[in-house]
């Protein structure tokens, strides 16, 4: 298993760990985050876009399949606002690759993977090309002009999906 951080930062030599922002989790211990390769293409987009993804699970159904893919050789898609087109274009990230063995699962569905200590990257990869780095990995990008509409139809589906920075979104239509 690979796990890494995503970052438009490229020079961290250390990842403390930082209490979470979220209600759900324990506020009085921190935690670095990383995610696994499965879900890497999920952060491939500017920190802030907003973003829908989704790809193909265990509990996928043929109808959603047919639904909402636009061919059986794709299993991933990152769904973004135009008005962050050129922002994607522009955009270099720096992925940094940690050793697994301080980290224990989170969120599957996510990818998501915590430690409770520093971690100190064992690679640096950077990525100046954002859409390419999604299309070799075989996932389907599209532009839409809002994200709304779509995220509350991937919700009611069987799809393992991820809603992300929507604060960042348009407004609903």
């Amino acid at each position: 298993m690979r796990l890494f951080h995503v970052s438009e930062e490229n020079n961290i030599d250390i990842f403390n760990p930082r209490i979470p922002e979220r209600n759900d989790l324990d506020k009085s211990v921190g935690l670095v985050w990383a995610i696994d390769e499965q879900h890497l293409p999920n952060f491939l987009t500017p920190r802030n876009c907003p973003r829908i993804t989704y790809h193909v699970g265990e509990q996928t159904s043929v109808k959603d399949k047919r639904d909402f893919f636009t061919s059986p050789d794709i299993k991933h898609v990152v769904i973004i606002e135009s008005k962050w087109f050129e922002a994607m274009k522009n955009t270099c990230l720096f992925i940094y690759e940690f050793d697994p063995k301080d980290f224990e699962l989170q969120d599957s569905i996510a990818g998501y993977y915590i430690s409770k200590v520093r971690q100190i990257p064992i690679a640096k990869y950077t990525i100046s090309d954002l859409f390419a780095a999604l299309f070799e990995r075989n996932v389907e990008l599209r532009v839409v002009k809002n994200l709304w509409d779509i995220s509350e139809r991937i919700k009611v589906t069987t799809l393992n999906w991820s809603i992300c920075r929507m604060g960042y979104a348009q407004p609903r239509i």
